[in-house]
């Protein structure tokens, strides 16, 4: 029978069959083939006499991610907050350019917006305005949750971001039955603890799925290089091949369209400066 890996567990996969949920095991094969099963794989198992499963095969994944091991998602949302812990724009670009690279819709989820002013919150929103989808909520009040709702139904959606930003609570509101601990934010470092302690996928009444993913704050491009990463940052990409070079890196090049789209506001500065800063991490990593 076919079934979806919702949790994974010391060896034990529980596997959503039309059956019901099934506690299973994968075949010795996939050890000694270096693959690992994950939380959204599609696969194709068996009953024992027990009750129990066997896991045969692996359907082929639309994509797939090492940390958080995640597999199969058709929308990432990127959750951070104004205030208490304050953006960290170069980590939520992380996060943005993971998607891109996997093909994935990402969707910007600006939690706790009670917190500060509108005029705040639009001067967050002009940052990624016409690039990304951006969502203003608060699990406080309630608001935008309805809207996130229909974002995330018929799809299996991914919830990331730093610590303290709210996404176990963001769950909770989805789906109370997850009743996930939820963890203040250290009144010392003003960053949130970690409350989440495994990968698990969740059925949404909406019909769609979330996963909820620990361990994001180590969060690294594994695969942008040097040469593609402003493919990955939409609003240079749309004025690629107007820099003087092609091979322009939109650092100190002159001529260079991003540049100037930078210094005519078309392109925001905090995202080129995270475009530089991703860029020199880049090259920081290929010297050692």
């Amino acid at each position: 029978m076919t079934g979806l890996i919702t949790k994974g567990i010391g060896g034990f996969y529980y596997v959503l069959t039309e059956e019901g949920m099934i506690e299973a095991k994968g075949r010795g094969i996939f050890k000694n083939d270096g693959i690992k099963l994950a939380v959204g794989d599609i696969v194709e198992l068996e009953k024992t006499e027990e009750g129990k499963g066997v896991i045969n095969e692996i359907h082929p994944r639309k994509n797939q991610f090492i940390r958080p091991p995640i597999v199969n998602v058709d929308t990432f949302i990127v959750v951070f907050a104004p205030a208490h812990p304050k953006p960290n724009y170069m980590l939520i670009d992380k996060f943005l350019i993971m998607a891109e690279m996997n093909g994935i819709e990402p969707v910007l989820c600006l939690n706790k917006c009670d917190l500060v002013s509108e005029e705040d919150v639009e001067e967050i929103r002009s940052i990624y305005g016409g690039v990304y989808p951006m969502l203003t909520i608060s699990c406080q009040t309630g608001q935008g949750l309805d809207q996130l709702q229909e974002m995330v139904a018929g799809k299996k959606a991914a919830l990331a971001g730093p610590s303290g930003v709210g996404k176990s609570t963001i769950l909770n509101q989805l789906h109370p039955e997850a009743n996930m601990e939820t963890g203040a934010v250290s009144q010392k470092t003003r960053r949130g603890k970690h409350t989440t302690r495994h990968v698990e996928i969740f059925q949404l009444e909406g019909g769609g799925m979330i996963y909820d993913t620990p361990g994001f704050t180590s969060f690294e491009i594994l695969e942008a290089e040097e040469d593609n990463l402003s493919s990955f940052y939409p609003e240079m990409d749309q004025i690629r091949g107007q820099c003087r070079y092609d091979d322009c890196r939109h650092v100190s090049e002159p001529d260079c369209a991003v540049r100037e789209a930078v210094s005519n506001g078309t392109i925001h500065k905090k995202r080129y400066d995270s475009y530089l800063a991703n860029l020199e991490e880049i090259r920081t990593r290929k010297k050692y």
